[in-house]
């Protein structure tokens, strides 16, 4: 078994930003020398998050919704009272959503399904830098 360890570095605007980074990620499997074998996706932070869905515009919508729902902005939050940074909303949806997906690929391709596309969110009340972790494991092709 291979492994190859690579990174995304990305800007965001914070408060539900939405990013698409199938592309990305993709980009890394392709030029690696790698068959088969599963894709990890690793974000550094506690509010942000990664996940698969349909990337559109209506879909991007209903997620950031859901999210106000589950977690939402205007309540208090213990972090909140005791680091006064205003994001304990950033950190529950963090954690329900999870930092981290799995992909398999075959012939150096992800197999995802035709609408789904791995999305990064940034669910931190503030514009972040964010180090995305991407590891490669598998065969090696020969």
């Amino acid at each position: 078994m291979n492994v190859v360890t690579e990174h995304i570095s990305i800007s965001t605007r914070g408060n539900v930003d939405i990013l698409d980074i199938t592309d990305d990620v993709s980009g890394l499997l392709k030029k690696s020398d790698f068959r088969s074998g599963i894709v990890t996706v690793f974000v550094h932070g506690s509010t942000a998050a990664l996940t698969t869905i349909e990337y559109e515009p209506g879909l991007i919508e209903d997620m950031k919704r859901m999210l106000e729902h589950v977690a939402p902005q205007g309540i208090e939050y213990k972090h909140n009272l005791r680091w006064g940074d205003g994001n304990g909303h950033s950190h529950i949806r963090a954690s329900l959503l999870g930092p981290s997906i799995t992909v398999p690929f075959q012939d150096s391709s992800l197999m995802l399904g035709t609408w789904q596309q791995i999305v990064f969110i940034d669910l931190d009340n503030r514009p972040r830098s964010r180090d995305i972790i991407v590891q490669i494991m598998g065969d090696m092709n020969r």
